[in-house]
């Protein structure tokens, strides 16, 4: 039952604080998204490595008209979005502590955080894309309502058309899946014989709903507007977990579903796809002066190696012999990338508060008003370029190696992002701790607050701890690498 408490209790949450006012809703909040954490800890202390699916509950719960179920469970990639998803949730909270919101909008992260677990835990096709679906309502009035700018709203609009029309896609392949399996239960789905032309569409089908909500070059044009505009909270959101949704759905439905096209052509253009994304992201985000949208194209760069990692295991593994270094090293990325990419934003919402401006040319120099800041903006800096020791270490380096098995000059290609990102990123520091910016503004600047300082200190031991011990979670990247290779080369 661990896994329908950690399913109920953000949606109770949820329906509780909308009906609340007042300061006590976001501690409310902030203790619900703990509580789940806790939860978590617990589902992994008794969790099995060397175990398939586990806490599993409602396979029973079968609605015959529709051959449905409301089945969940837990394994290795899932217990990783847990993880993903139940730390940085109280961490995202935590960084609105100090900000004046209603309880609508804490409201709306639980239940965000409701549709996310709902897609990780998912053991049936059709509950996956109702949930995958459930996201796009908080997401949408958290961006329409709390985000800024003058084409606020026009952004919005093209991020939920864009991001909707591409799960129609995703709708359209389970269905036809599901009328030759004759069920949505992800073991009926996984079992049943496609051929190879079918594969084919399937296969587009489903890239064509995760590349968007990814996004993998050329689906990418709503990403960077809609982190901009959309309050930190939202950029965190999108960015360090529900993007990950695409990078899941690749490794649970894809792959297992259309192993044949997988291997094939379409695998090989969705590796150069994601590989041009990985360069064209990063080239882009040396150049930008707004600090948030720098941020958006290098989680786009990330996000597109783990992809060309996912695709060039895949690839391997059908035609040279089995490898699951890229899905390993993708499973255990999400996680990785998640924590810097939430630390990167938090860190920007503190200097575009302090200088008011989100422009890193009209910033600088606040290392020595804030050196406190600036120490844990560097950990988090060295962590978003994979320095050894860090989080992102290991992943980016099975990622790597798995593209380098398949093809030298493509791992050439994709690790030009080892040397573009510390481009980006140390113009970045550079450019708003040491810069020049407006001398008489740090006039009166103080370092951060004890408060803030928390916040940032449980993300920089996050990456520090990670990096240095990653056995933990290696372990369960590696069973579900294992498992997605099975069903690939079966």
């Amino acid at each position: 039952m661990l896994t329908l408490a950690v399913l109920l209790l953000p949606i109770i949450g949820s329906g509780l604080l909308f009906t609340l006012r007042g300061n006590v809703s976001k501690y409310l909040a902030f203790i619900i998204a703990i509580s789940e954490l806790v939860l978590t800890a617990i589902i992994w202390y008794n969790f099995k490595a060397d175990s398939g699916f586990q806490f599993e509950f409602g396979k029973e719960l079968y609605f015959s008209p529709i051959k449905s179920t409301l089945h969940f469970g837990v394994d290795g990639l899932t217990l990783l979005m847990l993880l993903l998803t139940n730390i940085l949730t109280p961490i995202i909270i935590y960084s609105s502590l100090k900000d004046k919101r209603p309880s609508s909008f804490y409201a709306l992260i639980l239940l965000m955080q409701f549709g996310l677990l709902g897609i990780f835990t998912s053991l049936d096709g059709l509950m996956f894309y109702i949930f995958w679906e459930v996201t796009l309502i908080p997401i949408w009035f958290i961006c329409g309502i709390f985000g800024t700018g003058e084409n606020k709203l026009k952004i919005n609009y093209k991020f939920f058309i864009y991001t909707f029309f591409g799960s129609l896609f995703m709708l359209v392949a389970l269905i036809y899946i599901y009328l030759q399996a004759g069920a949505f239960d992800l073991n009926a789905l996984y079992s049943v014989k496609i051929s190879s032309q079918a594969q084919t569409f399937i296969f587009w089908m489903f890239f064509l709903a995760f590349a968007i909500k990814l996004p993998i070059f050329p689906f990418h044009t709503w990403q960077a507007d809609t982190y901009t505009m959309a309050p930190t909270q939202g950029s965190m959101l999108l960015s360090g977990i529900m993007l990950k949704m695409g990078v899941f759905g690749i490794i649970r439905y894809l792959l297992p579903l259309s192993p044949e096209a997988v291997g094939g052509t379409s695998g090989s253009i969705a590796l150069i796809l994601s590989i041009i994304g990985i360069v064209y992201a990063s080239l882009i985000a040396i150049v930008q002066k707004d600090i948030k949208r720098l941020i958006a194209f290098s989680s786009m760069a990330h996000v597109g190696l783990i992809a060309a990692g996912i695709f060039a295991s895949a690839l391997v593994s059908k035609h040279c012999g089995v490898d699951i270094t890229g899905i390993e090293g993708a499973s255990i990325q999400m996680l990785a990338h998640g924590v810097n990419v939430v630390g990167l934003f938090y860190v920007a919402d503190i200097l575009i508060k302090k200088f008011g401006t989100k422009d890193l040319s009209k910033m600088g120099g606040l290392a020595t008003k804030a050196p406190f800041l600036a120490v844990l903006f560097m950990i988090i800096s060295v962590g978003t370029m994979a320095v050894p020791l860090t989080n992102a270490f290991i992943g980016e380096f099975l990622l790597l190696k798995s593209i380098f098995t398949l093809s030298i000059w493509g791992a050439i290609i994709a690790g030009l992002t080892l040397i573009l990102c510390a481009v980006y990123v140390t113009k970045m520091y550079g450019m708003s701790m040491f810069g020049k910016g407006n001398r008489e503004f740090l006039e009166g600047q103080k370092d951060i607050c004890l408060q803030t300082k928390l916040g940032l200190i449980v993300i920089t031991v996050l990456i520090i701890v990670c990096g240095i011990y990653p056995q933990p979670l290696l372990s369960l990247s590696s069973q579900t690498a294992q498992q997605v290779i099975s069903l690939l080369v079966k």
